[in-house]
Order: C-alpha cells, then sequence, then structure tokens
C-alpha cells in the first residue's frame, strides 16, 4: 500500500470549514502532508461549479422565454432533489476524466448539457436538453444560452484541469462535497449522504476515505452568511448559499446516523449492487468554530495550533482505519 491516502471524501454541511481545512493542510510541509496527513500532491474536485453553472442555466434560459429547469427560482432549492445524485454521478464522470484519463466528456456548453442529460437518464429521469437526438429547446435559442455562458465554461475548464494531478502516482484526490435533507428531518433522507455515497462509482469506494468536518445547522447557516462575498458568487470558499435552502437543504444530515448503524465501527458501510463497501471513517469537531481563522493570513498562532491538533488527530486516526 502507498503511504498516502489515494481519496479523501472531504464532507460536512456548508460552510462547516471544509474548504478551510483544504487551505489549511495545503499550507503545511511536505513532512507533515506525508508523514502525519498521509497526502501526496494535492489533487482536488467539488461540485459546486456544476452548482453555479445549474444557476447561470436557468438565467439564460428565463432571458429566453424558457423556466427554470433546475431550481424554483435563483434563491430557492432544487425544484427536484434528483439533482444532487445528478451533481454526484457528475462526480464520477470528472473522475474518469481527470484520473482515469478518460476522453473528455465537454468541450463546450453542448457537453455539460448532455452529461446533465446522461445522469438524469442514468436515474431514471427524463433529460432536460436532448431526447432521441432531438434538441428539446428551439435550437437557436439553447445556442444562445450556450454562448452566452461559454466564458463561464472556459473558466470552470480550466479550473477542474488545474485541480487534476498530473499522475495518480503519489497524489491525493480531495472530493468536496455536501448533502442533506430539511430541517426537522430525521434520517433516512432520501438523497442524503447514504444514497449519494452509494452512487459513487466502485473505483472511488474502493480507494476512498471520508473525513467529515462536524458542525450543528445552526452553525452551519451561521458561518454560510459570514462567509459571503458578493462580489465572487461562483467561489467555493465565498459563496453564500440562500437561508432557504439552508433550511430545505441543508436543514440536517444523515451522518452521524450512518456511523452508529454502521456494524464496522470507524467506517461508512455503502451497499452498491455489486457488493458492499466499508469505507473508514473521521470526523472531527467544529461545532466550536477551529476553522475560520484561515480565511485571512497571517494566522492566530494560538488557533493554528489548535487546528493543527484537531486534524493531525484525525487524520492519524483515520490511516490506521484506512490501512488496516
Amino acid at each position: 500500500m502507498s503511504d498516502v491516502f489515494d481519496i479523501i471524501l472531504l464532507l460536512a454541511l456548508p460552510a462547516s470549514g471544509k474548504s478551510e481545512t483544504r487551505k489549511f493542510i495545503a499550507k503545511q510541509n511536505a513532512d507533515a502532508k506525508k508523514n502525519i496527513f498521509h497526502l501526496g500532491t494535492n489533487a482536488q474536485m467539488d461540485d459546486f461549479p456544476y452548482v453555479h453553472l445549474m444557476h447561470l442555466i436557468d438565467i439564460e434560459l428565463k432571458k429566453q422565454g424558457y423556466d427554470y429547469i433546475f431550481y424554483h427560482d435563483p434563491n430557492a432549492n432544487f425544484k427536484e432533489s434528483v439533482t444532487w445524485g445528478v451533481l454526484t454521478l457528475m462526480l464520477n464522470q470528472d473522475y474518469d476524466m481527470l484520473i482515469k484519463k478518460a476522453a473528455p466528456m465537454d468541450t463546450d456548453m453542448y457537453g455539460i448539457f448532455n452529461r446533465i442529460d446522461n445522469a438524469r437518464i442514468e436515474l431514471g429521469e427524463q433529460p432536460f436538453f436532448y431526447k432521441d437526438g432531438k434538441c428539446l429547446y428551439d435550437e437557436e435559442k439553447l445556442a444562445a444560452v450556450a454562448e452566452a455562458l461559454k466564458d463561464d465554461y472556459k473558466t470552470m475548464d480550466e479550473e477542474r484541469k488545474r485541480q487534476a494531478p498530473e499522475t495518480v502516482e503519489g497524489s491525493t484526490l480531495i472530493v468536496e462535497f455536501a448533502r442533506g435533507g430539511a430541517d426537522g428531518l430525521t434520517p433516512p433522507l432520501k438523497w442524503g449522504y447514504e444514497k449519494n455515497l452509494a452512487l459513487l462509482s466502485p473505483d472511488i469506494l474502493e480507494r476512498a476515505a471520508i473525513l467529515y468536518v462536524w458542525v450543528t445547522p445552526e452553525e452551519s447557516r451561521r458561518k454560510n452568511r459570514e462567509r459571503e462575498d458578493p462580489n465572487d458568487p461562483g467561489s467555493i470558499i465565498a459563496h453564500c448559499v440562500p437561508d432557504v435552502v439552508m433550511y430545505n437543504e441543508y436543514g440536517c444530515d444523515d451522518m452521524e446516523s450512518l456511523i452508529e448503524k454502521s456494524d464496522r465501527p470507524g467506517y461508512i458501510k455503502v451497499e452498491r449492487p455489486e457488493k458492499t463497501y466499508y469505507v473508514p471513517i473521521a470526523r472531527v469537531d467544529n461545532r466550536d468554530d477551529k476553522t475560520s481563522f484561515v480565511r485571512q493570513e497571517p494566522w492566530d498562532p494560538e488557533k493554528e495550533k489548535a487546528l493543527y491538533t484537531l486534524l493531525s488527530e484525525g487524520f492519524i486516526d483515520l490511516w490506521k482505519r484506512y490501512k488496516a
């Protein structure tokens, strides 16, 4: 076995400290990264760029006289909860392209349209853009949408490629996403972590470990409002999720339930048709905010020391399970 993690699934409610954790670890010296955190050359995947792109598609469709297809409105949650599964399948597609070096699945917005359609079909839903080879919109109007978003696509694609490793050997892929359910619900959740982890590809599940950053939904909402940068709504670290989404989609999550009901302590049980996977997990307690200071440098030495201790303990524990 390699001396670094192949894949870390970095999971938590929005604004819990996932991106700050990633930034903090990236700043550590090479010795700590390898021997304490067991992380190789950094590679990253995140579904937020697709969440943002879906918003932009809706806006441009509206300009062409169509209804929104992804969201109820620009400040609301998804119309269909199945879109969370679509995003997970798109992460699988990114993994195939960026890690397994499969042929590119998109080179422009039309490729994004096709990827979304293919994911919807895989989940038993009707496509949005093309069916039986026929465009479901006026072709000129859909072309106008694609043209309006070509620069946004280019920015997303360049960042996606920048975050991919030059070689898989010696690298650690960090996959960041959040899943949950409405405030007041109790597990099982229809589109929580249990459902979405089971949609990840076998290649990912075989090689992954989970680092879960634990905060309460209330703390998640507080930090979400605090991090907003209205001048950079597409930023992974500075975007603000609307309050209605925080309550309707992230009012709770099912990670604690998955930890408690697993028949193998320290592992999350993920059941797929081909087999059952046991993915090692470490939960780092960030309910008393230890990560927000990372946003601005220079860092407070005492806060830096506290976060280093928290994360190093979590990673050491996770590594023991991963290599078992």
